[in-house]
């Protein structure tokens, strides 16, 4: 029998294992956050419970999310995603994607990485806050406003503040997991020996002001 606490929020099957697995985890390939952008723009007025049941349709649908490949797509391809009962057919949110993924190359090329670009807002190394209670974690905070801003500033679309907060929790930005959850520990405050880019940026973000406090967004 399974006698692990889990945060307040993990309670399904599916909800499970995307707690134990990967939610909090850092993350630095660009594929990945690309992934994570995506689904958690897509979660915007829905359950991420509906979007973990549909993230395999969404990996097909979107090139394994592959944003050279999706900055390529048409109004074609825009239709069909239309047609495609295992997204979120919203067409503001697949146009959206697409103009999120050509956002994200210019991300890349103006910082090396969009992993480089994106963990400056953090300092470079995750936040690990230590909750008692769901009902005490906030939908947004300073560093999300801040990482808000800047994606809205280079053209990126559903990248309100609550959404790019969601999004720095799942992609382990902060480690947001209550304390009494086994998995608050054993993510910690994990981190990885940065790139030169990684490096130049946090500085950079050091240089102006430095890192500022975090806080989180609800996976009800």
């Amino acid at each position: 029998m399974d006698q692990h606490n889990r945060c307040a929020w993990a309670r399904t099957p599916l909800r499970i294992e995307y707690h134990d697995t990967e939610w909090g985890v850092p993350v630095h390939d660009d594929r990945t956050l690309f992934e994570f952008l995506t689904l958690d723009g897509a979660q915007a007025g829905l359950s991420w419970e509906t979007i973990l049941k549909k993230r395999d349709a969404y990996r097909e649908a979107f090139a394994g999310f592959d944003p050279v490949r999706v900055a390529r797509f048409t109004w074609a391809h825009i239709e069909r995603l239309l047609r495609n009962p295992g997204i979120v057919r919203n067409r503001l949110k697949v146009e959206s994607t697409i103009r999120n993924a050509r956002a994200f190359l210019a991300v890349q090329h103006a910082f090396g990485s969009f992993d480089a670009y994106l963990w400056r807002f953090v300092g470079g190394e995750p936040k690990v806050n230590h909750w008692r209670a769901l009902q005490k974690v906030p939908a947004r905070t300073r560093e999300s406003d801040a990482l808000s801003s800047g994606l809205l500033s280079r053209g990126f679309k559903f990248v309100g503040s609550t959404i790019c907060y969601a999004f720095m929790q799942a992609v382990g930005m902060v480690n947001d997991h209550t304390i009494d959850c086994f998995r608050h520990r054993r993510v910690g405050g994990v981190r990885r020996p940065l790139s030169n880019s990684g490096m130049q940026a946090r500085v950079g973000a050091r240089s102006r002001n430095g890192p500022k406090p975090s806080a989180l967004a609800h996976r009800a």
